[in-house]
């Protein structure tokens, strides 16, 4: 059985999301999931992504949610994983695991 590869994304900045008080940064949230998907599922492929929302994105899409984040509907960091939104603000792994299981990935 062949699987897809899975795009995660990871919004944030380098300051941290005011309502998320005593949560790692961004930038450590997206390498401790980086860290913890690639050991739990270490024979899927999976394209990690950090957009930083106080940066200038090119790419529409990511614009636009960073716009959203912006505008106080979502909280950073922001996890979506192939265009839909898995967590916001303090991150946990369980639903992000269940989301890639969800695509067939098994540990």
């Amino acid at each position: 059985m062949t699987f897809q590869s899975i795009n995660i994304e990871i919004y944030g900045a380098d300051v941290v999301c005011a309502s998320c008080v005593n949560a790692p940064s961004s930038k450590d949230t997206y390498e401790w999931l980086q860290a913890a998907i690639d050991r739990k599922f270490p024979n899927h492929k999976v394209i990690f992504n950090y957009i930083d929302i106080e940066k200038p994105i090119e790419n529409e899409k990511q614009q636009s949610i960073a716009d959203r984040i912006a505008e106080d509907e979502f909280f950073y960091p922001l996890v979506m994983i192939n265009d839909e939104m898995i967590g916001e603000g303090y991150i946990q792994l369980k639903p992000i695991y269940a989301a890639l299981e969800k695509y067939g990935y098994t540990d």
